[in-house]
């Protein structure tokens, strides 16, 4: 397995070998030794895994939780193509406001590592795009926040020859400066010491 660091700081790609022959292929998108020696502890204990299904242009995120208590996710797209996006929400990050893009397809079977407090946001490229994550805690939709997609002061690089398809709550989203604003932006300091007390690799 392959591994490289993304501009936002502590999100990993993690790009497996496939194993192709008559049948099929085989892959493990998760090494947990690959993942330690690189993100610096054990993976996170598993609480929730959740799977999304999307059309072509369909645009989630940028997603995040509420910190404490924070979650970690790991994800991957077993089928179809999106452009996953990284967004640094920590506030006090020397990457705060900045992201990074990673291409997830059923050709490389890349996954990316969200350490606690980072965003999420994809967009869906192909009809069926299937999206699969582990989470470090439950869905606790009182702790679920997003940050809109579409603000500019991100500029986040949304395909332009498609339409953008967003769900109510993401089309409402406040923008970077309002989050911050009303305080519902984690610290850094604090996603520090939640990833500080997970399992040393």
């Amino acid at each position: 397995m392959s591994v490289r660091e993304l501009k936002v700081s502590g999100v990993f790609e993690f790009t497996p070998q496939v194993f192709p022959d008559d049948r099929g292929y085989f892959l493990s998108p998760l090494q947990e030794s690959d993942f330690a020696e690189a993100v610096g502890h054990g993976f996170f204990p598993l609480a929730q895994a959740s799977c999304s299904r999307s059309r072509r242009g369909v645009v989630r995120g940028v997603h995040f939780t509420r910190t404490p208590p924070g979650v970690a996710k790991y994800v991957y797209c077993p089928h179809g193509t999106v452009l996953d996006i990284v967004v640094d929400l920590r506030v006090g990050s020397p990457t705060f406001g900045q992201h990074d893009t990673v291409v997830l397809d059923q050709k490389d079977f890349r996954s990316v590592y969200f350490p606690v407090g980072v965003g999420h946001a994809f967009v869906a490229l192909e009809d069926d795009s299937t999206m699969q994550y582990l989470l470090s805690s439950e869905y606790m939709p009182q702790h679920e926040l997003a940050v809109s997609v579409l603000d500019p002061e991100l500029a986040l690089p949304i395909p332009t020859d498609l339409e953008p398809l967003l769900s109510a709550r993401d089309t409402e989203a406040p923008t970077l400066a309002q989050a911050r604003e009303q305080g519902l932006l984690p610290e850094y300091a604090d996603c520090l010491e939640l990833e500080a007390g997970r399992p040393r690799g």
